[in-house]
């Protein structure tokens, strides 16, 4: 290692320890027991962590249905139905229960079964929390990394400042460290796109086939994670793959083989949701009760506009829900907002703005205070997330003028791709600032980029440069 590389690598490390602390604080204390565990609406014993609530719950539980060998089915139906077979369910992408899956099989295996309650009360919730830490944590060392690289491309920068600024931000920037709390997608979501985004670099830096390969089969990976991150397959894996400085030949080949990985990995879920339901199923099941919880009275007019309302007194969707398996209730909500929609075509614009403005904290931000608690998020989380985003944001901006007037535009355009994915998901769904997730290390990173530059500017030049 070079003095430099060797210098980085120890600061990085220190960075990478922080969150890791910050990241097991909140988890032991905001999200400590007694949880009660009830079973047919009686307590039947404690678990010795926060309930799960929300999505949380079906994580958790599908996990749990895959550790115990019953696979992706409805993961709660024996509850509900006793006696009944489970059918399938698809309400999310794979990725997320199958990583939770191993954990949760590892824990109620020797050596690892201590880590347990020890009995048929084990939710494994807990577990499942600490397993997010640790991939939360690998997710700030990437992001350093990422950004360091970044910073290769922006000329008169520090890239090894810039690739420590960004996991300092990343290690304490709450929009991030809340999602490793919670049993949820976000964080594996945020593994895979920085992975992405470091093959990209990796295939521009030196072009090959198997290079292309491992960058199609990581948006493959993205897809897995959050369905409307398939945009990652045209966004980044086409188009790095053909602006490589390579031939047009070796450009096309590149291209063809990025696809057919991303192929690889996506057509297997696909085929087996073809095979299992009733109506064809591709990814998720999910989108008819999106669609539907988006596309109604209350969340198109009032202050309600651009979230979504599944859940209460006042939601757009039923319950019980129709008849059917999954694929046909969503077929059923598809049909219902897609009428909707139609015949409220005036109001559709509004309604977008507002889901847009709410995810990117610029339309009635502090909504969220209270709508995140469904998901588990406490309201001084979300509080102190706005407080730590407004800046955040300040200077991602600054950072994509800085990168735009130094030509940096192949390296800008990968940290804009999961900006854009997520934007388009908000688009058709609704506004929520968990679904800028998948941006958060962008953002970190421009601003990164942004402090540096004004730091060079103001006290000298980039460490190295000659005069």
């Amino acid at each position: 290692m070079s003095t430099s590389t060797s210098r980085f690598a120890r600061i990085l490390l220190v960075i990478v320890l922080v969150a890791f602390g910050v990241r097991v604080s909140y988890v032991a204390i905001a999200k400590r027991g007694p949880c009660a565990v009830r079973v047919g609406g009686r307590v039947v014993g404690t678990y010795p962590s926060q309930c799960a609530v929300g999505d949380q719950i079906f994580y958790n539980a599908e996990a749990n249905s895959i550790a115990a060998g019953h696979g992706f089915v409805e993961p709660l139906w024996t509850v509900t139905h006793p006696g009944e077979k489970a059918p399938p369910a698809a309400d999310h992408p794979p990725l997320t229960v199958i990583v939770l899956g191993g954990v949760n099989w590892l824990v109620e295996h020797p050596p690892l079964t201590w880590m347990g309650a020890g009995d048929r009360l084990d939710t494994n919730v807990r577990e499942d929390r600490y397993a997010m830490v640790v991939f939360g944590t690998a997710l700030v060392l990437l992001i350093g990394l990422l950004a360091r690289r970044v910073g290769r491309a922006v000329p008169g920068v520090n890239a090894d400042a810039i690739g420590l600024v960004a996991a300092a931000i990343a290690a304490i920037t709450p929009g991030l460290w809340v999602n490793d709390g919670l049993v949820m997608a976000e964080t594996l979501t945020g593994l895979a796109v920085v992975g992405a985004c470091l093959l990209a670099f990796a295939l521009w830096d030196r072009p090959n086939l198997p290079r292309a390969a491992a960058l199609g089969l990581c948006c493959g990976v993205v897809a897995l994670a959050r369905a409307e991150l398939i945009l990652f397959v045209p966004l980044l894996a086409l188009i790095v793959a053909l602006t490589t400085r390579a031939n047009w030949a070796d450009r096309g080949a590149f291209a063809i083989v990025a696809i057919v990985a991303s192929i690889a990995v996506i057509g297997p879920w696909v085929g087996f949701n073809l095979s299992r339901f009733h109506d064809s199923t591709f990814v998720s099941t999910n989108d008819g009760i999106a669609l539907a919880g988006s596309n109604c009275d209350n969340v198109y007019y009032g202050q309600g506009i651009g979230l979504t309302a599944i859940a209460g007194p006042h939601a757009c969707i039923d319950n019980p829900p129709p008849p059917g398996d999954q694929s046909q209730v969503a077929a059923v909500y598809r049909k219902r907002a897609f009428h909707y929609m139609r015949t409220h075509l005036r109001r559709l614009p509004w309604v977008i703005a507002a889901r847009v403005g709410r995810t990117w904290g610029l339309y009635r931000p502090l909504d969220m205070v209270s709508f995140n608690q469904g998901e588990g998020r406490e309201t001084w989380v979300t509080r102190l997330g706005l407080v730590a985003y407004y800046p955040t944001l300040v200077g991602a901006i600054a950072g994509v003028v800085i990168m735009l007037r130094r030509r940096a535009r192949r390296a800008l355009w990968v940290l804009l791709v999961p900006a854009i994915a997520a934007t388009v998901g908000v688009v058709a769904t609704y506004g929520q600032t968990r679904f800028r997730a998948a941006a958060e290390p962008s953002l970190a990173i421009l601003a990164a980029v942004a402090l540096d530059a004004v730091w060079v500017s103001r006290y000298g030049r980039v460490q190295g440069e000659t005069p």
